[in-house]
């Protein structure tokens, strides 16, 4: 069965696109821990980041290098923090998280932010590619 990051790739889910390639996507988590928090994923669907063969998890960590230097431009912040938890959908990918304090860093947190506060974040994000 298709993960839900699979069918926002395919487009049966919508998603605020950053950018995309031929071998990743990039997308605003929906529930945020800061303003600007966005998901980087392969599209190949494999569970766990380590076990992405190697070419594909240099991609990924190249792609995620060039989204977190353009949410650093487009959104104020200390600095940008990256993990990688995978629990909550067995697809990998990284989260990359505008951090203003360690408690961005928690998952704890939540940001509420409206559709039209996903796009313009997404468009500004965007801007910066």
């Amino acid at each position: 069965m298709a993960t839900l990051f699979t069918k926002i790739i395919a487009g049966e889910i919508p998603s605020y696109k950053i950018a995309e390639t031929e071998d990743f996507y990039a997308f605003l988590d929906i529930n945020p821990n800061s303003k600007g928090h966005t998901l980087c994923i392969p599209k190949k669907e494999v569970d766990k980041i380590f076990d992405l063969d190697e070419a594909t998890y240099l991609g990924l960590m190249k792609f995620s290098h060039r989204i977190a230097k353009a949410i650093e431009k487009a959104i104020p912040c200390q600095r940008i923090g990256m993990t990688v938890i995978g629990l909550e959908v067995p697809h990998a990918h990284v989260h990359l998280i505008p951090l203003h304090t360690m408690e961005d860093a928690r998952f704890t947190n939540k940001q509420k932010l409206s559709s039209e506060d996903f796009e313009t974040i997404a468009d500004k994000i965007s801007s910066y590619l």
